[in-house]
């Protein structure tokens, strides 16, 4: 995650922020909502019911996140310490990711691009689809680049760990989406979020409204966890999202509440890979755990751990190793993810629990 001072209840004050979202909300005012500023229409967010949380805790294999973790670290072990852009660490990353991804299925291809000017970087993301029909797309993102300093194994291996994982586990259980499911493994994203600008850059105003809906995981595996979801409908005091992201919010809340796990706001300040889908007009949530910012009391009584520390000391730093991982946060992070890809993307096997609804969220 790119950000150098998280403090969650003062995202609503960010000044570039609100000028942002003054030009989303003036396009949702428009007939059609945001996609008309693109002269598409774009249908309302579904959300049907999602599955019995029991069922996914059996999905969901915890020692298959450990897996994923120990592979990003043994990347980074063998590559100078990190997992930044155009470096072996990545390289050995993305070939690891790809070839779970080749062995459940899936035909994982590289979107390639570069950025920097004076000394241009080289870069690449990584897609995957879900076979389907369906023109919609749903996807699911995480930032699989770390920074120079350290490996990221919680910024970002924990959310690479949990998209990898619902995919894997889609196709173990033989699910056919309703929306043709997108896992995105993003570059760029510590130099400034260039991989997920890159990708929404080339989508054609048809492909941009056909994007039912964007879900980012960054860092959901803090040793001092607070459970965050995005404050997609703005009733929290921040600004909202582009239309149909209340739906998502509520969805992701509604999960975690199952589970006896109140969710707090988080505000879109343009920190990570949700900023260009946003910008886009696509409906837009996520999760996320926590970096630099201090624990509250109030947060501490709530989710336990420490009031007056960070949720991640290790924020950016060569500590932030597996053993910087709480592997019981990413667990349920990764079954939230689950339940809320099912709900959003629809399944026509096992899991898919309760009958369809449609909401025009906002």
């Amino acid at each position: 995650m790119r950000r150098s001072e998280s403090v969650p209840q003062r995202f609503h004050n960010h000044p570039h922020h609100r000028t942002r979202l003054w030009t989303v909300a003036l396009c949702a005012a428009l007939a059609g909502g945001l996609a008309a500023c693109s002269g598409e229409s774009r249908p309302p967010v579904t959300v049907e019911a999602p599955p019995d949380p029991s069922f996914v805790q059996e999905v969901v294999e915890p020692s298959a996140l450990t897996r994923h973790l120990e592979a990003f670290q043994d990347a980074a072990d063998a590559n100078g310490g990190n997992r930044a852009d155009a470096t072996g660490g990545y390289e050995a990353s993305a070939a690891y990711v790809e070839e779970q991804l080749r062995a459940a299925g899936y035909e994982p291809r590289r979107q390639e691009f570069s950025y920097g000017r004076r000394n241009p970087v080289e870069a690449f993301s990584i897609l995957a689809d879900t076979g389907s029909s369906s023109d919609g797309v749903l996807v699911l993102g995480a930032h699989l680049d770390s920074v120079e300093e350290g490996p990221g194994i919680n910024d970002n291996g924990s959310g690479v760990a949990a998209v990898l994982e619902v995919a894997l586990r889609l196709a173990e259980e033989g699910s056919v989406p309703r929306e043709r499911i997108r896992f995105a493994f993003w570059g760029g994203e510590e130099g400034g979020m260039h991989g997920s600008d890159y990708y929404v850059e080339q989508l054609s105003r048809k492909e941009t409204a056909a994007h039912v809906a964007y879900l980012n995981v960054d860092m959901v595996g803090s040793p001092n966890a607070a459970f965050f979801v995005f404050d997609g409908d703005g009733s929290d005091g921040m600004e909202a999202g582009p239309e149909g992201s209340g739906a998502i919010e509520r969805v992701f809340r509604d999960i975690l509440q199952a589970e006896g796990v109140q969710a707090l706001p988080v505000g879109f300040i343009e920190d990570s890979d949700y900023d260009a889908f946003v910008k886009a007009g696509i409906p837009s949530g996520g999760l996320f755990t926590g970096d630099a910012g201090t624990k509250s009391e109030a947060e501490a009584r709530t989710f336990g751990g420490q009031a007056g520390e960070q949720y991640d000391e290790c924020y950016h730093q060569a500590c932030d190793t597996i053993d910087n991982v709480d592997m019981a946060v990413l667990e349920q992070m990764t079954e939230t993810l689950m339940g809320a890809t099912v709900s959003l993307g629809g399944t026509e096997n096992d899991l898919a629990k309760g009958a369809a609804t449609e909401e025009g969220a906002g």
